[in-house]
Formats: structure tokens, sequence, C-alpha cells
């Protein structure tokens, strides 16, 4: 084996162990904001959770995070909480803080 082929490997186990954080992290943000909106809506824990839930599943529809903003603006309106898409990407970015923090604390 020669030493192009260990930087390599080495580069490429380092982008596959990227790619996972960036996963780990979104989907734990995904949780994050949604408990945040179903605290805003005033859900019961057991409907809190489930909730959660359900945001991180809707980031698996697309690309991004259109899917999740649109998902939390057509609930957060449809349950009378004001809202938009300012206010929506502004919890996100926070809360994607809020992730990294937690899982880097788990480490």
């Amino acid at each position: 084996m020669t030493t192009f082929d260990d930087r390599e490997k080495a580069a490429e186990a380092h982008f596959a162990r990227d790619q996972e954080m960036q996963f780990r992290i979104a989907a734990r943000r995904n949780r994050l904001v949604g408990q945040w909106a179903a605290d805003c809506m005033k859900l019961t824990p057991a409907e809190k959770d489930a909730y959660a839930k359900s945001v991180v599943q809707a980031d698996f529809e697309e690309a991004g995070d259109e899917d999740v903003i649109r998902k939390l603006i057509g609930d957060l309106t449809a349950a009378g909480v004001e809202t938009d898409d300012r206010q929506i990407r502004a919890m996100l970015a926070e809360k994607t803080i809020e992730a990294k923090r937690q899982l880097m604390e788990e480490l």
C-alpha cells in the first residue's frame, strides 16, 4: 500500500464521519425544533414526543430544510400560532447550535 492510498482512505473515512455527524446534528435539531413547536401548540407530553418525531421524519421528504419549514409553518398556523418563515429559520439556526452542543457533550 502506498502513502497516497493511505491518505485517500483517511480522507474517505474523515468524509464519512463528517457526513454522519451532519446527519445526526440535523436529526437532533429537527427533534428540538419539533419540541419547541409542540410547546407553542400546547401539546401534551405524549403528543409532543410524537410531533417531534414527525418533524424528524418530514426532513426525509426532500433535500434541504424546506420540507421541515413547510411542515412547521403549516402545523403552527393550523394550531392558531402566529409564525412566519423568518421565525422558523431563526429557530432552526438556534436549535442547530443546541444540537451540536448536545452531541459534543455526548462524545
